[in-house]
This record gives structure tokens, C-alpha cells and sequence, in this order.
């Protein structure tokens, strides 16, 4: 063949393709949207049918805060029922054969939770003890009462009570004196299903003969077992385990004999298992690589039953009515909010309850997440969500900031988020990190950063920001960190041990003091304290010497970068004392900081209005100190520091 011809296609093949990638690289028009327009988005859950199944109990944030509310299982306007306008209020259920309504709530935050009752325009209020908290578990077989646990005997353990539903006087049925937790009940009372922790991840599983008080342990090794449910009859109690294996598979244990069977296994966790009302379906939850998966099999021939098929969005959740006809679905995806529809099990009618995203925003203006995996300092494989914006190129490079997920143990999931859609919206790419230590990827993976908090995992935190800095897309030198709870901790110790490594800091609720957090947990952690010292250490003893050295506070002369510190007052997990000191700390080395103090919020906002405040706050930081790159006040010695109380109840 002529070499000049060659030399032509050639270049013509290069030419193409260049033009095709400029082509690709093309912006398009994406809308800019507010936090407003965001937190617009709607959060409604629930899946309590009414007793003739004409209604869907739910609960809705479309007040600004959590309500309670009805809508036809046809379709149509929900009703609401609560107008609460401070606490957030919770539907539990509709009462099994009248429409009566059963509900939670708590003061703002402080997880204090009281059960009420709803009956017409009355509320009363079934579980008065003060600074006590109440759990509803699950009704009764005979409808006649309600299972709930309660630490009003000793604020340290969750008493199980059952409470009849015509007189509301409650029968102390379990006395916890011993640290246990209450993991399921048989229908027909004679026994519970009762785990005792060893770690965070492991626990022995008892079976609990209420007549003779016989308590009978289950797992023959020590592992991660979690009792899921007891079979319709009670021949059985199914529960999950990691005995002998990296992911949690499903057993079934025989009451009579004394045995146990596995039942299902998957290349993953399977997070959860539950049988219908009359035991016709079971569920199966399986965790996969970050995402919710359901199945649903029919109980006799275990044969997987066939679900409506919602392309890229994923079925998150289900619950069934009482007869076992109808079920409603949790559907949704990283790029679109949960809607719920209405699943016909006879007719196979599928039927859209909600459309919860905002009409303002177009969806193909979201960023559906993609599943990266990157080598951390050790060769560990450390999988990640990202979220690229649309635009970004490498014509077009953004900044990007790395998140780090709640726990420990936590995992960031493909779940949509208001907060990271609204960041991407605004030209950041988000890489929600899942480090070691993180849960959904093997018992081993869980347990790598035990007492080693601050350290390794600080260290994947800092692989994932180095990934992010190679991607042709990410501006290098603009990467910075953010997290709640303990990843506001990584937040701070990424700023505090590796203060060279992120631009800027971003800390919601973040421990700093792990010894006073630790001697301060809730009470109702008694029964979960040993195993969470044994996992970060105990501050009574000589651990309390690592855990100084790894608490942000006493280092905080080493941060060099802006920081921005959100908080709840009511917060009893991470007390305000976390946030005000650690903000008082940095502030001595003139580097600039925000402080922004809800004072009607716990551990995380639950209020639009709150939530939109912080948001909005967050990035306006961003664009400041990281989009904008503000030098930093500490260079001149400037002293730069914000603090903003918010108070919604007297705006």
C-alpha cells in the first residue's frame, strides 16, 4: 500500500479523533442551583399501609422539619397530621386494626426518643419517665399490644416492656441487668434473640427461654452474628454471620434440636433479613460494593420473586401490608432522590407515590457516582465514591475535596445526597473515601484501623486526595477535606498531623478530645462501651496516652489551613464543648476560622432551615479559601476568626 496514503489516513484518523475529543470535552449548559433549591428536595419515608390499605403512612420533611403525613396508595396530595414546628416527629406505624397512629420524637436532637400515640386530634403521651429514651420494637402476633425497650429502671440498659394498646399500661417482660441487647422476639413470646458485643464487630448470640429463663448461646466461635428473625411459627430464629468467612451470610438456627444451617450466602454482607406479616415473603439486604440491594423470596420455595425493574436507580427498601397484597418500594440513586411507589403484589400495578426532587432542578443536571478503587501507601485497595461534575475537564480542571464518612466503621454509599449534589453543582469534585476500618468490605478490612485511628486511616485519606490530584480534571494544588462525626475528626487530624497535605478543613461535629468523648458517651451505651474501647481504647487506662497523642486538640499549633467548624448544641454523641475548644485552639495561631453553632440540632441537622445555613455557609468557605485560594491571614499574621450562633426559634 503507498506509505503516503497511509501517512494521509493516519492523519486523518488522528485528526478525528482529536475533534472527537474536543467534541467531547464540549461544555453544555448546566443550570446553577442554590442550597435552597436543594435542601427543596424532599426526604419522605415509610411504610405503614392502613388497615383497609387505602392509605401509606409516611414521614416528610416538606414542613422544614419532620412531620407526619398520609397519602392514597392511589396516588395523590398527602394530608399531614403533625404540624410540629421545633422537634422532629417520626410515624412509627399505624395500629394493626384501627387508625390510631404510633409515634416518636425526641427535644431537638438530644436522642431522648418518647412514643406517642395519635387518635383523632389527641396525643398522649405513652412513655413519660424523664431522661429516659423509648425504642418501639415490633407488635405483638394478636395485635393486642407493642413491644419497646426502655431505660428508665437504669439509664445504662434498654429494659424490653410490652404495652397494651387498649389501657397503655406497660408489663416489664426482659430485666437487662447484664449488658445485653434485645435482637428479636418470637411470636409467640416464649423466647428473644439476645446479642452481647465483644468488639465492634463481633458478638455472641443467645437464644433466651422467658419461661424457664434458659439463655443458650448460638455461634460456636467468636464472630459478627446479628439475629434477624424468628420463623412464623418459631421453629426457627434466622440470623446473619461472619463465622469463618469475610462477609456476613444467613443461618437458621432450630430451636428444638439445637442446630444450625446455612440458608444463603453472597459475595457480600448480607445486612439484614425479615419475613412478611404472616410469613409469606422473606427479605433479604444485601450490601453491594456501597449499595442497598434488595431481594425478596417467597418463604416456602425460597424462589427469588420478581421486582419492577427502575433502570438506574436502585430499590432500596420494602415493606409489606398486613395481608401480604401490597408492597411499597424506596427507589432512588447517588443522581435522584428516594421516591416511593406503591407495588401491587396481585396485579403487579406499580404506582408513584412521590416525586421528590425539586421541579426547579433538571435531573440531568445531577452527577450519578461512580465506584473507584485506588492503591493506598501499602498497596491496600481502598474503594471510593466519586462524583465528578459534568463540566470538568482537562480544559476544564475544578478543586476537589475529599469526604470522609461518619463511624468509626461507617461507609460512604451510592446514596443521594443534597450537600454533595449542591458542592458538585458548584465546581467541586467529591471523592467520598471508604479507608480501612470502613464496614460492606470483609470483617479484616473492618477491623485494619482498630486503635490505629489518625494513623493508617489518615493515611488512605491522604492516598485518596494524591488519586485525586492525578486526574486530569482535579486542580492539584485545590483539594481539601470534610467530614462529620468521626470524619470530622479525620478532618482535624488531617489538618493537625498532615498539615501540609489539604488546603482547607471542613469539620461537622468532629470528635477532637477522644478521651473526654469516650468518658462521656451516651448511658445508654453501657452495653456497647466495652467493645468501642476495645476498638479506639480506654481512656481510664494507659490508652488514654495514645488517645491524647491522636486527639487534634492538643496539637492544634500545627494547623497551618482555613478551617470551618459546624455544630449542634444539643449534640449528647459529640458534646459542643468538642467544637467550641477546638475553635478556640486554632484560633491562637491566626489562621482564619468559622464557627457556626446550631442551637436547636443534635449529632447532624435534621432542619431545612439549619441545613441551608450550613450549606450555604460551607461553601461560601470554599469559594473563599479554596475555589478562590485567599492567602491565608496566618502568613501576615492576621487573626481571622467567625463564630455565627444560629438559633431558628427566635429568627
Amino acid at each position: 500500500m503507498n506509505k503516503k496514503f497511509i501517512f494521509l489516513m493516519l492523519s486523518f484518523i488522528f485528526l478525528f479523533s482529536c475533534k472527537k475529543e474536543e467534541k467531547r470535552e464540549e461544555k453544555r449548559e448546566i443550570a446553577t442551583y442554590s442550597i435552597a433549591q436543594f435542601m427543596d428536595n424532599e426526604t419522605v419515608f415509610g411504610d405503614s399501609f392502613s388497615q383497609d390499605n387505602s392509605k401509606l403512612l409516611v414521614t416528610s420533611n416538606r414542613s422544614g422539619i419532620f412531620n407526619i403525613y398520609t397519602v392514597p396508595v392511589t396516588g395523590g396530595e398527602f394530608t399531614p397530621i403533625t404540624d410540629s414546628d421545633s422537634s422532629s416527629v417520626y410515624a412509627i406505624s399505624y395500629f394493626p386494626e384501627d387508625e390510631r397512629i404510633l409515634f416518636r420524637m425526641d427535644d431537638n436532637g438530644d436522642e431522648i426518643f418518647k412514643l406517642y400515640v395519635k387518635k383523632g386530634d389527641s396525643i398522649q403521651l405513652l412513655t413519660p419517665a424523664k431522661n429516659a429514651r423509648a425504642l418501639f420494637y415490633t407488635w405483638s402476633k394478636d395485635d393486642k399490644s407493642f413491644f419497646y425497650a426502655s431505660n428508665q429502671r437504669d439509664s445504662r440498659y434498654m429494659d424490653l416492656y410490652e404495652m397494651d394498646i387498649e389501657t397503655f399500661t406497660p408489663n416489664l417482660v426482659y430485666e437487662n441487668n447484664e449488658g445485653y441487647e434485645v435482637s428479636a422476639i418470637a411470636n409467640n413470646r416464649s423466647y428473644l434473640a439476645l446479642s452481647k458485643a465483644l468488639n465492634t464487630n463481633d458478638s455472641d448470640l443467645y437464644l433466651y427461654n422467658l419461661k424457664d429463663k434458659d439463655l443458650t448461646k448460638i455461634n460456636q466461635e467468636q464472630s459478627g452474628n446479628s439475629a434477624q428473625d424468628f420463623s412464623e411459627e418459631d421453629q426457627f430464629l434466622y440470623y446473619t454471620t461472619d463465622e469463618g468467612s469475610e462477609f456476613s451470610y444467613l443461618m437458621k438456627y432450630d430451636i428444638a434440636n439445637k442446630t444450625s444451617e446455612k440458608v444463603l450466602e453472597k459475595e457480600w454482607d448480607i445486612m439484614g433479613m425479615g419475613f412478611s406479616n404472616n410469613g409469606k415473603y422473606r427479605v433479604i439486604y444485601v450490601n453491594e460494593d456501597a449499595v442497598n440491594v434488595v431481594e425478596v423470596q417467597d418463604a416456602e420455595t425460597g424462589k427469588n420473586l420478581e421486582l419492577p425493574d427502575f433502570e438506574s436507580e436502585f430499590i432500596t427498601g420494602i415493606g409489606f401490608s398486613k395481608d401480604e397484597k401490597m408492597a411499597v418500594l424506596n427507589v432512588g440513586g447517588s443522581h435522584t432522590p428516594t421516591n416511593l411507589y406503591v407495588y401491587n403484589l396481585e396485579t403487579k400495578e406499580i404506582t408513584k407515590l412521590t416525586d421528590v426532587l425539586n421541579e426547579e432542578i433538571a435531573q440531568e443536571d445531577l452527577v450519578k457516582a461512580e465506584i473507584i478503587r485506588y492503591n493506598s501507601f501499602d498497596g491496600l485497595e481502598i474503594p471510593a465514591v466519586y462524583y465528578k461534575p459534568i463540566n470538568a475537564s482537562e480544559r476544564n480542571k475544578v478543586p476537589a475535596l475529599v469526604w470522609v464518612h461518619g463511624g468509626p466503621g461507617g461507609q460512604s454509599r451510592q446514596n443521594f445526597s443534597s450537600f454533595i449534589q449542591y458542592l458538585v453543582n458548584h465546581g467541586y469534585a467529591v471523592l467520598a473515601v471508604n479507608n480501612r476500618g470502613s464496614s460492606g468490605y470483609g470483617k479484616t478490612f473492618y477491623q485494619m484501623d482498630d486503635q490505629k485511628h489518625g494513623e493508617e486511616d489518615l493515611k488512605d485519606v491522604i492516598e485518596g486526595k494524591n488519586w485525586l490530584a492525578k486526574q486530569k480534571e482535579i486542580e492539584g494544588e485545590k483539594i481539601g477535606i470534610i467530614g462529620g462525626s468521626y470524619g470530622g475528626f479525620m478532618t482535624m487530624a488531617a489538618l493537625t498531623f498532615a498539615p501540609d497535605e489539604f488546603d482547607v478543613g471542613v469539620n461537622l461535629f468532629g470528635v477532637t478530645n477522644w478521651i473526654r468523648t469516650l468518658k462521656s458517651i451516651p448511658p445508654w451505651w453501657e452495653s456497647f462501651k466495652d467493645a468501642l474501647y476495645l476498638e479506639m481504647g480506654d481512656p481510664y487506662s494507659q490508652d488514654s496516652i495514645r488517645l491524647k497523642k491522636i486527639s487534634p486538640l492538643f496539637h492544634t499549633e500545627n494547623v497551618t489551613k482555613p478551617l470551618l467548624v459546624l455544630q449542634g448544641s444539643q449534640d449528647p454523641r459529640v458534646l459542643k464543648v468538642e467544637s467550641d475548644e477546638i475553635v478556640e485552639g486554632v484560633q491562637k495561631s491566626g489562621v482564619p476560622v468559622e464557627y457556626v453553632l446550631f442551637e436547636d440540632e443534635g449529632h447532624g441537622f435534621v432542619k431545612k432551615e439549619n441545613q441551608i445555613e450550613a450549606y450555604e455557609r460551607t461553601l461560601q468557605f470554599l469559594d473563599k479559601y479554596l475555589k478562590g485560594g485567599e492567602t491565608n491571614p496566618a502568613d501576615s499574621g492576621t487573626n481571622s476568626v467567625e463564630k455565627i450562633r444560629v438559633d431558628t426559634e427566635e429568627k
